[in-house]
Parts: structure tokens; sequence; C-alpha cells
């Protein structure tokens, strides 16, 4: 038989390391943007972090882009990669005297 210092002790350690399991996967999916680069590296890209973007034209022509499809107008799907830099460089007007 066991000491008693070394009965039970196995459920309550599973127990801890499922709920910190379940925090860690709810952190991953739900701010993505706040882990450590390191645990980032390691990681899929979270579905939260790249979500689906739908691009279409009102009425009067303007363009706008939503993460929910227009109803009642035809839209484009955008998917884009999270480690490609879609923003263009952009340099500044030099300053008048």
């Amino acid at each position: 038989m066991r000491p008693a210092h070394m009965r039970g002790g196995a459920l309550p350690w599973l127990l801890f390391l499922l709920a910190l399991a379940a925090a860690a996967g709810a952190w991953w999916y739900y701010a993505p943007e706040t882990l450590p680069r390191f645990v980032k590296a390691q990681l899929p890209v979270s579905p939260k972090s790249n979500p689906v973007l739908y691009k279409w034209r009102d009425a009067k022509g303007g363009l706008h882009v939503t993460d929910t499809p227009p109803a009642d107008r035809p839209y484009e799907t955008l998917k884009f990669d999270p480690r490609t830099n879609v923003v263009p460089s952009v340099v500044p007007l030099p300053r008048k005297p």
C-alpha cells in the first residue's frame, strides 16, 4: 500500500492540466494577437486572427469591406495571409519651411 501523502494525487493534477490546456486554447482562439512571439511561432494560425472579409459596393457605388456579407447585393470574398503585409508603404511628403 502507498503512503498517505501519495494517495489520490493524480486526479487533482490531471484536472489542473486540463484546465490549463483549456485556458491556453481559449487564449489562442480569442486573443491570438496577445500571445508571445515564441509561442505564436509554434502554433497554427488562429481563425480569429485571419477573419474572412467581404468586399462589396453600395447603391451609390461606394466600396465597403466588412466581416459579414451583404444580403442584397453581390460581394467578393477576401482572404489574407496574416504573415503578409497588406498595407502599402507610404513615403511622407517633405515639409514646407
